[in-house]
């Protein structure tokens, strides 16, 4: 496999899930403006890596591998993927090809919008009783060897409230999600308030008002598990951590659901889903116990005073959220098994 942005963060946790991979090699290494400079510059913790040289980003770099994978920035992928044959399994871990409504992306991306691609969250139920992994190559014949990564808040969210619309208990209006991120998610680009003294012990608020890319793209999800649209107040925040999501969802349900009914939906939604965990009544999720991991914790009550559910979902946004779900779907895509290579156990303490 090659990776093509391989200096910033989900490059360098992609190489770091291919090096555990017993049937995927790191091919060619590239990059823009870090081009000549060595993998151990940017990623030392990768020693096995360290002495390999990034190359020039290029179709002609990128030519000759069986998956490339594109780690680039949004807006950045689509030339790079025009120029790469239709027998090359090409994985884009950035936005260009997660949208089908070319207005939403001309909103929220500005810009042409590059089509859209098979959607790689393949736990994602949908109205129909299906999943979303059945509509990636390998499984379906005819999709195109093409494979759009989720964003990292669109994964846990979309998993945390799946499964109430699909069984109706949920209702498509006045769903509210608050959730935080380290700053991970924000890239590797040097930003004043990123900066440690900006970040540490503060929590701030971004994209507020309904401002964040990634609304569209939860939005998007979740009305395939609903059938119909669904309407979402999405509110990020930053929290003084490198990496993590912690997302707290809530929705009006369906008068005269239970409790019961709604811990009931999601176990028997995810039960054979080996990434996504529902955990026992009482223990929440918390986002120490995603990383590394290629798993989503989840957690569902009744708030019955307000007559909404509430879902919790942590997950490592580098991991699930971004570079393991790019290995997840490339073993669906090479009829691998679904797991291989992939931990379910987080880092501890």
């Amino acid at each position: 496999m090659a990776v093509a942005g391989a200096s910033g963060y989900a490059g360098g946790e992609l190489l770091r899930l291919l090096l555990a991979h017993p049937d995927l090699e790191v091919g060619a290494v590239t990059a823009a403006a870090s081009a000549g400079t060595t993998l151990g510059q940017h990623h030392p913790n990768l020693p096995a890596l360290a002495d390999v040289v990034l190359l020039p980003t290029s179709p002609e770099t990128l030519a000759g591998h069986d998956v490339v994978a594109l780690a680039l920035p949004h807006g950045h992928g689509a030339a790079v993927a025009d120029r790469l044959g239709p027998h090359v399994l090409v994985v884009d871990m950035a936005a260009d090809h997660r949208l089908t409504d070319p207005a939403a992306w001309e909103q929220f991306y500005g810009g042409e919008h590059a089509g859209c691609w098979p959607y790689a969250l393949p736990e994602l139920p949908h109205a129909d009783g299906s999943r979303q992994r059945h509509r990636l190559p390998g499984l379906d014949p005819v999709a195109p060897r093409r494979l759009a990564v989720p964003g990292c808040y669109p994964t846990a969210v979309s998993l945390a409230l799946a499964p109430g619309l699909v069984e109706g208990l949920l209702e498509p209006v006045d769903v509210v999600v608050v959730a935080a991120s380290g700053t991970s998610g924000a890239g590797r680009g040097a930003r004043a308030q990123l900066l440690g003294s900006e970040v540490m012990g503060s929590m701030s608020p971004y994209g507020v008002g309904g401002g964040h890319r990634h609304t569209p793209e939860i939005e998007q999800n979740l009305a395939l598990a609903a059938g119909r649209p669904v309407g979402v107040s999405f509110t990020p925040t930053l929290a003084p951590m490198p990496r993590g999501i912690l997302a707290t969802c809530t929705a009006r349900v369906v008068p005269g659901t239970t409790a019961a009914q709604l811990r009931e939906a999601w176990s028997s939604t995810y039960a054979a889903e080996p990434f996504v965990h529902v955990l026992p009544e009482g223990r929440w999720p918390r986002t120490a116990d995603t990383l590394g991991a290629n798993s989503v914790h989840l957690q569902v009550t009744l708030d019955s005073r307000a007559g909404r559910a509430v879902v919790v979902a942590a997950v490592d946004n580098l991991t699930k959220g971004t570079a393991g779900a790019a290995v997840q779907a490339t073993n669906i895509a090479l009829r691998l098994p679904e797991t291989l290579g992939l931990a379910t156990s987080g880092l501890a303490p």
